[in-house]
């Protein structure tokens, strides 16, 4: 790998003027409005995790169309509450995983609500569906370019809300702190974190790391890598889509969300990661109208900090929530 996107000079005043479109806020207002006709109705069920420290629940939820998602509360054993809360989301073709898997927030004390992503699953293991899914225009294999042809009927539509629900999920729980919520992520689960964010306004902050889904424009031209190259080959087959395709995206692009969220935020790059080029993690940080932190890894392709960034997310957590 080599550097092939901005200096970093330059990165850090990036400020690219996406597309926004005139009723994105309407838009949704009125998507959310619509997923609250159907009530939550959370349920949860205790699992053996095979851990001595860490308790789990199986959680369902209602999320966009009333469709059933599926969540994991991992809570400290024997822990009380009320807990400060991260809400997690996962990257492109995870899913939830096990019940044993991916605790490091609950290990630190807090309580974790693990989002599982419909429709995906493919990596680690998923158990929730996409029955709202739209199929009926042709186009390349993957998630990215599912209903792309109308906003309202876009994969990344119901994602978005599920996300939204999920943090309302969470705070029926009275081990969690309704009002000490964090959301977090990695890649697509940083780009759903950044929607989160900017759709839930009573967030205490956001940890978003090498975010997926900013910037499209950019990302669909200077990148071979995948998931951004479903688009590129659903383009290079249908070419006068172009148009159609962009608006679609507007409604879903980091950099308009991120310019509505004001929690706090610790975001992390890597210089050379050719799947969310930088160019299109610094529009989105450079966005965001809160206090916010960046860590650069300078010779890291996607996997960002690694382990070395979770020492930098516990110590911003534990800074946050004193």
């Amino acid at each position: 790998m080599t550097y092939f996107d901005l200096p970093l000079e330059q990165l850090r005043e990036y400020a690219p003027g996406v597309r926004t479109p005139e009723d994105f806020d309407e838009f949704w207002a009125i998507t959310l409005e619509q997923a609250r006709e159907f009530d939550l109705n959370v349920v949860a069920e205790r699992v053996d995790n095979h851990l001595t420290v860490i308790e789990t629940w199986d959680v369902t939820f209602s999320g966009f169309g009333g469709d059933r998602i599926r969540a994991w509360l991992h809570v400290p054993t024997g822990a009380m509450g009320p807990l400060p809360t991260i809400v997690e989301y996962h990257g492109y073709s995870r899913g939830r995983g096990l019940a044993h898997q991916s605790v490091l927030y609950a290990l630190a004390g807090y309580a974790q609500f693990s989002m599982d992503t419909r429709g995906q699953g493919w990596t680690s293991p998923g158990d929730t569906s996409d029955p709202s899914a739209v199929l009926g225009s042709p186009g390349q294999p993957g998630l990215m370019v599912r209903g792309i042809l109308d906003p309202k009927d876009y994969y990344f539509r119901r994602v978005f809300v599920d996300a939204a629900r999920a943090i309302e999920a969470a705070r029926t729980f009275d081990v969690v702190d309704a009002a000490r919520v964090v959301v977090a992520g990695g890649s697509q689960g940083g780009g759903i974190g950044v929607a989160a964010a900017g759709l839930v306004p009573d967030l205490v902050g956001s940890i978003i790391d090498v975010p997926f889904l900013s910037h499209f424009e950019r990302a669909i031209t200077i990148t071979n890598e995948y998931p951004y190259q479903e688009i590129v080959g659903y383009l290079a087959r249908y070419r006068e889509r172009y148009e159609t395709v962009m608006n679609t995206l507007s409604y879903f692009d980091g950099v308009s969300f991120s310019a509505r969220s004001h929690a706090p935020t610790l975001v992390s790059v890597a210089l050379m990661d050719e799947v969310c080029p930088p160019s299109t993690v610094f529009a989105a940080y450079n966005a965001h109208q809160g206090a916010k932190e960046i860590s650069v890894y300078p010779f890291n392709g996607h996997e960002g900090g690694g382990e070395f960034h979770e020492v930098d997310k516990l110590r911003w957590l534990a800074a946050l929530f004193g």
